[in-house]
C-alpha cells in the first residue's frame, strides 16, 4: 500500500493512502491507539486555541474523542461536548442535524443531547477536528451549536485537507494534500 510521510507536531507518521473514488484517494490521518501522535497534536492546538476566545470544545465522534479528551486534560477543562452519530438512551430529547463528510459513504446524523445543548447555551463553542476536508461534518456541527444556543467562537483541525487548507476561518496545524488515484499529489 502506497504511503504518504507526515511531519506534525514534531512526531513522523506514515499515512497510507485509501481511494475515495477514482479520481480521489486520501492519506488515512488515524490518531486512535496513537497515545504520542494524540499528546503532541492536542499540545500544539491548545497553542492555536489561545487566540480564540471559547467557553467550550466541542467536537464529533468517533476520531476525534481522544484528541478532545487530551486537550481538555491538558487545559484543565472540566467539561467539553461530543456530537453522537447516533441517539442514545441517556441523551434526553436529543437535537439532531444531517452530516456528509468525505470518508462517508452514506448521509449520517449527529446528535446532541438536550441537557448538553443547555449547557452550550449562550456560550462560545471551539469546534475541534482530526481533518477537515469537505467541511460537511464542520458545517453540522456549527448546525448544532447553533440549535444548541451556542455561538462558534472558532474552528480548528490538526490537519485541513485539500482545498480546506486556503480557507481563512480554520486553525490547523499541518496542510495534508490530496491524491489522485494513482497515489501521486493533487
Amino acid at each position: 500500500m502506497a504511503t504518504y510521510t507526515m511531519h506534525i507536531a514534531g512526531l513522523t507518521r506514515e499515512l497510507p493512502i485509501c481511494k475515495v473514488n477514482d479520481e480521489l484517494s486520501i492519506g488515512a490521518f488515524i490518531m486512535f491507539g496513537d497515545q504520542e501522535l494524540t499528546v503532541a497534536c492536542a499540545r500544539d492546538l491548545l497553542k492555536l486555541a489561545e487566540q480564540v476566545d471559547y467557553d467550550y470544545l466541542f467536537t464529533a465522534e468517533a476520531k476525534s474523542i481522544p484528541l478532545i479528551h487530551e486537550m481538555a486534560r491538558q487545559s484543565g477543562a472540566a467539561k467539553y461536548f461530543i456530537a453522537r452519530k447516533g441517539p442514545k438512551v441517556y441523551m434526553p430529547d436529543p437535537l439532531s442535524v444531517d452530516d456528509q463528510s468525505i470518508t462517508t459513504l452514506s448521509l449520517q446524523k449527529l446528535y446532541l443531547g438536550s441537557d448538553d445543548a443547555a449547557i452550550m447555551r449562550g456560550k462560545r463553542i471551539l469546534i475541534v477536528d482530526d481533518v477537515i476536508s469537505t467541511g460537511g461534518s464542520l458545517k453540522a456541527m456549527e448546525a448544532l451549536v447553533e440549535k444548541a444556543g451556542g455561538t462558534v467562537a472558532g474552528r480548528m483541525a490538526v490537519l485541513a485537507e485539500g482545498g480546506a487548507a486556503e480557507r481563512k476561518d480554520i486553525l490547523f496545524l499541518k496542510k495534508l494534500p490530496t491524491f489522485n488515484s494513482d497515489g501521486t499529489v493533487q
